[in-house]
C-alpha cells in the first residue's frame, strides 16, 4: 500500500465514511470564522486558530508553533486552497463523528469543539517540489545501501536502536537498524527489504511487519492509544516468541 499523504491524514483521522451529522448553530459559527478569515488572508489571526504541530507530508518537517506557521504559511496555502477555503460554503463542511469536521473530501479538518484547524489535507506545487528535494538530500546522506527507496516513513529512536523505515518502489517497506550512537550514513546492522503494513481498526493505528528468517520485526505505530503511550512499540520475536519490546520515538528528519 503506497504510503501517500492521503494515507497520512487517514492514520490520524480514521477510515470510516462521513457520518450524517447535522451541524449546529455554533460549530457553523466556527466554520463561518474560518472561512471569512481566509477570505481576508488574515494570516496572523489563521495562526491563532491552528492546533500545532500542523503536520506535513514526510520528510516535510511539522510547523510547531505560531511564528512558524506565518513564515510557512505561503508554502501550504497556494490560490486554489485559499480559494477552496475562501470559497467555500457551510454545507460542503460535514462532521465525522470524533475525527471532528471536514471540508469537502477531506480538504481541511477542524476540531468539533474549539473550532481549531488541525489538518490540512492538500499538497501545495511548493510543497511536492520541497517534498522530492528533502527526499533527495536524505538518498544523498543515508548509506549506500539505502540510498533505492520511495517515501521515507519512520526514523525512530529506541533505548538501544536507531531504526529507519522507507517505503520501496515495489510497495514492500524496508527496516534498517543501527545501534545507538551510530548514524544514517554509517553501513546499517540489518536490513530488512519485505516488509508489510497492516492497519488495525478505523483510529489508524498500524503495524509493519519484517521477518528475517526465523526472526519477526514488528514496529507499532501508536495514534489512537493511552496517555503516555510511545509513538512507536518495537517488538522482535523469535520462533513466535517475543524476545524483546521497546518503546520508541519519532525523529524529525
Amino acid at each position: 500500500m503506497k504510503f501517500s499523504f492521503l494515507i497520512v491524514m487517514l492514520l490520524t483521522y480514521g477510515f470510516g465514511q462521513a457520518q450524517d451529522i447535522e451541524i449546529n448553530a455554533s460549530k457553523k459559527a466556527k466554520i463561518n470564522n474560518i472561512i471569512s478569515l481566509f477570505k481576508q488572508k488574515n494570516f496572523d489571526a489563521i495562526s491563532a486558530i491552528i492546533n500545532y504541530p500542523l503536520k506535513r507530508e514526510n520528510p516535510i518537517p511539522a510547523i510547531k508553533n505560531p511564528k512558524e506557521f506565518k513564515q510557512r504559511s505561503h508554502e501550504i496555502f497556494d490560490q486554489r486552497l485559499l480559494n477552496l477555503i475562501a470559497g467555500s460554503k457551510t454545507e460542503q463542511w460535514s462532521e465525522v463523528g470524533w475525527r471532528g469536521i471536514m471540508l469537502d473530501n477531506g480538504a481541511v479538518w477542524i476540531d468539533s469543539d474549539e473550532g481549531k484547524i488541525t489538518a490540512i489535507n492538500y499538497q501545495s506545487p511548493f510543497e511536492k517540489k520541497l517534498k522530492q528535494t528533502l527526499i533527495q538530500q536524505q538518498k544523498d546522506y543515508v548509506h549506500s545501501s539505502l540510498k533505492l527507496f520511495k517515501n521515507p516513513v519512520y526514523t525512530i529512536r529506541t533505548e538501544k536502536y536507531l531504526i529507519r523505515v522507507d517505503e520501496l518502489a515495489n510497495g514492500k517497506y524496508r527496516y534498517a537498524s543501527w545501534k545507538i550512537g551510530n548514524k544514517e550514513n554509517a553501513q546499517p546492522d540489518i536490513i530488512i527489504n519485505n516488509g508489510e503494513l497492516e492497519f488495525g481498526g478505523s483510529g489508524g493505528n498500524h503495524v509493519i511487519t519484517f521477518t528475517n528468517r526465523n526472526y519477526t520485526y514488528k514496529i507499532y505505530r501508536n495514534i489512537i492509544a493511552e496517555k503516555n503511550a510511545p509513538d512507536i512499540t518495537l517488538d522482535v520475536e523469535k520462533d513466535n516468541q517475543k524476545i524483546l519490546s521497546q518503546r520508541g520515538t519519532l525523529i524529525a528528519n
